[in-house]
């Protein structure tokens, strides 16, 4: 089968099979079930160019590099070549290792960066224009993958992507409203129309022209073609015609690192996630270890007290991710001590079923001696069992609203992700301390938490989600319904989930799917119950290995995702 005609069967294939999904309630419904390999991302056309490398005989890392730069094509909203994100990865053997391609601060960057002469914080200019930007690491990161573990040529990787953005791709209706929503913004940010201020509907086609130029340079010149060269030099004029500080050096300088994943024991499962400038693998991580001691099954699924015990250890590892949490390359994170089984236990020490824990009574912990929801993520498995968790993202919906006409493409606001002022929550509600302070060339503290899981020493689920601060309590609440109740993935995507930060102190609830009488319990506990409507808590892309030994992709059905397997 050709990839046209393997994109062209996977599309019609995976549309219906999301449409099924998202008419489900909670039960034991099954995503995509494969016997080889399996992709799940946020558009069919990324899974299906993602997948149709693997057909062709690659493997999950150059399937990862066609999934992602489509994701940049037909997905704009997180996917993305002007941001960055985390990989995790499990090899076949066993093997295990993380890559770093996180946005850096430009090198004329500064702890004061965004304060006014008074001190105070200046949120919109974190947020929108080109002084939200940071260097972005996307494409050093998909090459440093490729010449670590690639097989097969570029071309084959990123010829199927520049095709797709030359013929377009069809605009769905949750698109529509975004772009229609966003465009104003847009238009006044990057300070002329383009293809993402027009007004869209449903089945409309966009195509991009530039993007695919922009691909063909990459494509030709490698890596050097995006971080110096005319492409370079026109990124750092167009964002400093819009206010921002990023040079030419900056970008030549930028470099994805390989990090050591935080792996933590749950029961019989291995967690293996993403360690700093990643905030989610300690926090997941810490949270399993807080609540392992406490039989959440007998509990029963989404009970009062079921609900209490997850909120208490999200609260106490949000607190700790304030105070602790930064770029490892710039400030000593405690990472053994933060994941000592006798500090979490000291961290629950103080926890009554009886009432809620306020967090203005609590702060960060004592150790012993010694994000965006809108962000993208997918999962994959080959067929010789090698699998990848990768998130990537902009931070803000289209990032910092700048386009650029001329390449193609959006660019990040993450710099929002620093500390800008200690204390004063970012975008996502969440509160930093000086270890996440803004500094030359550091990478900013991140929740995005890819993931797998290992269970009785082999594979067992690939997964991740978008949400911003949601993002490692997303994670948490999938993990534990496969395991402490045996759903199947899709089932456990599908189930409503609940979030809670340390700072506000509420437990944010998906509206109207949890039980009255459990949520009323929880208020005369002292929790703050916030549900507002249309709010959605991650968008799971996940694969998991089912017990006959087949891969089910679960694809959440909030959102237009698709899984692809064969």
């Amino acid at each position: 089968m050709t990839l046209k005609n393997l994109f062209l069967f996977a599309s019609l294939f995976v549309v219906w099979r999301c449409g099924d999904i998202s008419q489900q309630k909670l039960n034991n419904t099954q995503g995509v079930i494969s016997d080889s390999a399996m992709v799940v991302s946020a558009r069919a056309e990324a899974s299906a160019i993602g997948a149709g490398i693997l057909k062709n005989g690659g493997n999950v890392f150059d399937a990862m590099i066609g999934t992602e730069l489509a994701l940049a094509v037909c997905y704009p909203y997180a996917g993305n070549i002007g941001g960055g994100g985390f990989m995790v990865y499990r090899m076949a053997d066993g093997s295990l290792g993380s890559l770093d391609f996180r946005e850096r601060a430009p090198a004329s960057a500064h702890k004061d960066l965004y304060l006014d002469d008074l001190g105070n914080y200046q949120q919109d200019l974190s947020k929108t224009g080109g002084l939200a930007v940071g260097v972005p690491g996307t494409i050093a990161g998909l090459f440093a993958v490729h010449e670590k573990f690639g097989t097969l040529p570029l071309d084959m990787l990123i010829q199927p992507v520049i095709d797709l953005a030359n013929k377009g791709y069809a605009v769905t209706e949750r698109q529509a409203e975004r772009i229609n929503k966003y465009g104003p913004i847009i238009a006044e940010t990057s300070g002329k129309a383009s293809i993402y201020t027009q007004r869209y509907q449903a089945g409309d086609t966009i195509k991009n022209p530039a993007l695919a130029r922009t691909l063909s340079t990459i494509l030709q010149d490698g890596a050097d073609g995006f971080y110096r060269g005319p492409i370079a030099q026109r990124m750092a004029q167009f964002i400093q015609e819009h206010g921002g500080i990023i040079q030419t050096s900056d970008l030549a300088d930028y470099a994805a690192k390989w990090r050591d994943p935080v792996v933590t024991q749950y029961q019989n499962l291995n967690v293996i996630s993403m360690g700093p400038p990643s905030s989610g693998g300690i926090c997941l991580s810490q949270m399993l270890t807080m609540l392992e001691p406490f039989d959440l099954k007998t509990m029963g699924h989404h009970s009062a007290d079921y609900i209490q015990h997850i909120v208490e250890a999200e609260r106490r590892a949000y607190a700790d991710r304030s105070f602790y949490l930064g770029d490892p390359d710039y400030v000593p994170v405690p990472s053994s001590q933060l994941l000592a089984r006798d500090y979490l236990k000291q961290r629950m020490a103080n926890f009554t079923p009886e009432k809620a824990t306020l967090s203005a009574d609590m702060g960060y912990g004592h150790l012993l001696p010694y994000e965006s929801s809108e962000t993208t993520h997918y999962s994959i498995v080959d067929q010789k069992g090698n699998a990848i968790a990768v998130t990537t993202t902009l931070n803000g919906g289209y990032g910092s609203k700048l386009f650029d006409p001329e390449l193609g493409f959006f660019y990040n606001n993450e710099m929002d992700d620093f500390s800008a002022k200690p204390g004063t929550p970012n975008m996502f509600g969440l509160v930093g301390g000086q270890a996440n302070a803004i500094a030359p060339g550091k990478r900013m503290l991140s929740s995005m938490t890819p993931t797998i899981v290992e269970r009785d020493g082999a594979f067992w689920m690939s997964l991740g989600t978008p949400g911003g601060s949601t993002i490692i309590t997303t994670v948490l609440q999938i993990i534990l319904n496969t395991q402490e109740f045996d759903m199947t993935l899709q089932s456990a995507i599908n189930a409503p989930r609940f979030h809670h930060q340390w700072l506000p102190d509420m437990v944010q609830f998906e509206p109207s799917k949890f039980d009255s009488l459990a949520l009323k319990q929880l208020q005369e506990k002292g929790y703050l119950i916030h549900q507002k409507e249309n709010t959605i808590i991650g968008k799971v892309d996940a694969v998991m290995r089912t017990a006959d030994g087949r891969l089910e992709g679960g694809a959440d059905p909030r959102g237009d995702d698709a899984a692809i397997g064969f």
